[in-house]
Formats: C-alpha cells, structure tokens, sequence
C-alpha cells in the first residue's frame, strides 16, 4: 500500500508542475496576443486616420472626383487588412 501511496503522491506532484506550468505559459501567451493585438489596432486606427486626412486635404486642394478618392481609401484599408492578416499569421 505504500509505495501505491507514494507512486499516487508522485503523481499529484507532477500533475501540479505540469499545471502551474501550463498556467504560466497560458498567461504569456494571451498577454502577448493582447499586446499584439493592442498593437496592430493601434497602427491600424493610426494608419486610417492618417489616409484618412490626406486623402481629404487631396481632394480639397485637387479636384478629384468623390469615386477616386473613396477607390484610394478601399484599396489602402483592403491593403492593410492583408498585411494585418500577415503579420498575425507570422
């Protein structure tokens, strides 16, 4: 009986390493996806607002038609969802 109590303690022993360590890895791992994510919506927002802004003063000081201007401002959003798409990938 007492080496099956031991060999269960054992057990216990590992099953509490390997849960503290999964634990820690769990909340590494979502911190950086947090971060990451935090991040890459930062840029993204940044990067908007910015073509945003330019494509306005562009179209306040040249007179471009409203379909080019909208065109430039889906073809920049659509290209930074595939780098975004990318980068999380990498």
């Amino acid at each position: 009986m007492g080496g099956r109590e031991l060999g269960s303690y054992e057990i216990l022993g590992v099953v509490i390493v390997v849960v503290a360590v999964v634990r820690v890895i769990a909340i590494v791992a979502v911190t950086v996806v947090v971060v990451v994510v935090v991040v890459v919506v930062v840029v993204v927002v940044v990067v908007v607002v910015v073509v945003v802004v330019v494509v306005i003063v562009v179209v306040a000081v040249i007179p471009v038609k409203a379909v080019v201007a909208v065109t430039v401002i889906v073809v920049v959003l659509v290209v930074l969802v595939v780098v975004v798409v990318v980068v999380m990938l990498l």
